[in-house]
């Protein structure tokens, strides 16, 4: 079965036909599918609802879409939605991940661990021509108070877990078994084929 990923993110991309390994998943750069979708949601769900729908309308390909991010208790869930864009939109690519790590870690500086508590959720969207379904994974962890690790892509340099790893340096097959987007990616596993439609 063919599964679009709606994103250019090649991290994302590798990430998931990591974990989904059953299926046949094609990016938008496979297809030439040059198409940018405004994530003007209020939350996770409902951008990834949002990126799904356009893309599924456009390519008719049952496809699955994803918005992640940090959320930090300490400030009360930001950056949240913005993750990828609280620098500017001219700066959301991945390219300027050690920019927006670094002003996260400036922020918080000399903050103790106990207030860098955070959540890493992602929520993914699968659409097809019976409509959309979205789950959502969580992961808690903490930030870190330095990049760490070579690994990974995004923030995972600076999301640190229990053991006091980030996710840069526990390695990617370690990481998809415990990351949100592995947990969602799971429960996706639950709605790829099935009829939304009639619920069967």
């Amino acid at each position: 079965m063919k599964i679009l990923v709606a994103t250019k993110n090649e991290g994302k991309i590798k990430e998931i036909k990591e974990i989904l390994k059953e299926y046949e998943i094609i990016s938008l750069k496979e297809i030439n599918c040059d198409i940018e979708v405004e994530e003007n949601g209020k939350t996770f769900e409902e951008n990834a609802k949002i990126k799904a729908k356009a893309i599924y309308n456009k390519t008719k390909i049952q496809c699955i879409a994803d918005d992640s991010g940090l959320e930090i208790l300490e400030y009360n869930g930001w950056p949240g939605v913005k993750t990828a864009r609280f620098l500017g939109e001219n700066k959301s690519g991945n390219e300027y991940s050690r920019e927006r790590n670094e002003y996260i870690l400036a922020k918080m500086k000399d903050i103790p661990k106990e207030r860098r508590k955070a959540k890493h959720i992602t929520c993914i969207a699968y659409c097809d021509k019976y409509g959309v379904k979205v789950v959502r994974g969580e992961e808690e962890g903490y930030i870190a108070n330095e990049p760490k690790g070579e690994g990974g892509f995004g923030f995972d340099e600076i999301f640190e877990l229990e053991n006091g790893k980030t996710y840069a340096q526990i390695g990617k097959e370690e990481k998809n078994k415990i990351s949100s987007r592995k947990r969602a990616l799971e429960k996706i596993r639950e709605v790829v084929g099935v009829d939304l439609q009639s619920g069967k």
